[in-house]
């Protein structure tokens, strides 16, 4: 499997996130700018923003969460040259379920579709790692 295959997810993911920061980063000076937050409102914590701002500050809070396990994964399976085309599948498949995650937390925000988003990127990258171990097991003990 190409380099390129392997870390193409990892761009996407990574890209959703340097999105959100802007989108964060450019809500929140314009928030600033109308008057509607004063500096005095936020210095001290985040929950004074308005809420379609903490909805994108909380999407993207969340790129640091579960992702993070998520590229230590792709790291490792780069390092073991334990990455195939199963795994390019599921990297993708968790990529998407992130950008569905993500568009619902700063759309609808409808926390039961949100949570259903979240738990299919937990099981797809709950069964990567399973495979990922079994499969360094297996080359370690030669089965």
């Amino acid at each position: 499997m190409s380099i390129t295959a392997i870390l193409l997810p990892v761009y996407v993911q990574v890209a959703m996130t340097i999105l959100l920061l802007l989108w964060m980063g450019s809500s929140r000076l314009g928030s600033l700018r109308a008057g509607d937050v004063k500096v005095k409102d936020i210095a001290l914590g985040e929950r004074n923003w308005p809420t379609r701002i903490l909805q994108v500050q909380n999407s993207y809070h969340n790129q640091f969460e579960l992702p993070v396990l998520f590229y230590v994964l792709v790291v490792l399976a780069l390092i073991t040259r334990k990455a195939d085309m199963l795994f390019v599948v599921m990297s993708w498949m968790f990529v998407a379920s992130r950008l569905v995650h993500a568009a619902i937390h700063t759309t609808s925000n409808k926390v039961p579709l949100r949570f259903q988003a979240f738990v299919v990127g937990v099981l797809i990258l709950v069964a990567m790692w399973v495979i990922f171990g079994i499969r360094v097991l297996a080359a370690e003990t030669g089965v």
